[in-house]
């Protein structure tokens, strides 16, 4: 466990953003992505959320939420999400990184919080906004058994390509759809970890990940700023 762990921590800190992006003008939110070791390999945990929500009811998606005043940063928007939500005690995170951020549909800007928790951890889902709570091998984000991608335009007119990943979960028997911006950072997690090449296209310079990410979220944020002005 400890190899892995070891291993994983010194990628992550290589690509922590910080709060490089912190600065810019949109609404800001966060989520956690949280990792464990099962069995020696690499797992992480998601949430389904609850279908009496407004947004995305019945959606795949990591702990996290929108930034309230009282969060000091991203990462205490996070942990604060993940108790909130799935009953994750603060103080049981081992807090590694920020990675690069990304854009949602309503505009917010979202920072991906990577920490480790205890294998044992048991979640306590709050069933206002979390119907299930299940983990998936990290490496599934890079070698999936069922996998489709298709290109979406956002409404700032930037075209970007969308992930797709039907996991078969043993444990809930049943199937879960992992896509959009959850899929996203899922993917960019294991490819910043793994340092391996996916079985499928991603829209990076795979021998150059930290510059041609930071260049993919350039663009977006230039093509959000862009249609920002032509409203005005």
């Amino acid at each position: 466990r400890q190899g892995v762990t070891e291993n994983a921590r010194h990628r992550l800190r290589e690509f922590d953003v910080g709060d490089k992006f912190s600065r810019l003008p949109l609404p800001r939110a966060a989520v956690l992505l949280p990792l464990m070791v099962r069995g020696g390999r690499l797992h992480l945990l998601l949430t389904v959320r609850s279908m009496q929500l407004r947004r995305s009811p019945g959606e795949v998606c990591f702990p996290g939420g929108k930034s309230e005043a009282t969060d000091k940063d991203d990462i205490d928007t996070a942990l604060r999400e993940a108790k909130e939500e799935v009953g994750l005690q603060p103080e049981r995170v081992e807090v590694i990184c920020r990675l690069m951020p990304g854009i949602d549909k309503m505009n917010n800007l979202v920072t991906p919080v990577v920490g480790f928790i205890e294998d044992t951890f048991q979640a306590t889902p709050n069933p206002d906004e979390v119907s299930e709570v299940f983990v998936v091998p990290l490496e599934y984000f890079l070698k999936p058994l069922n996998y489709k991608s298709f290109f979406y335009k956002t409404s700032s007119g930037y075209l970007t390509r969308i992930h797709c990943f039907i996991y078969d979960d043993q444990e809930h028997k049943r199937s879960f759809k992992i896509w959009g911006l959850t899929a996203h950072f899922a993917v960019f997690l294991a490819l910043v970890i793994y340092g391996e090449r996916p079985t499928f296209e991603v829209d990076y310079d795979l021998d150059n990940l930290i510059s041609s990410s930071e260049n993919n979220f350039i663009n977006l944020y230039a093509s959000v700023c862009e249609r920002k002005k032509s409203n005005l």
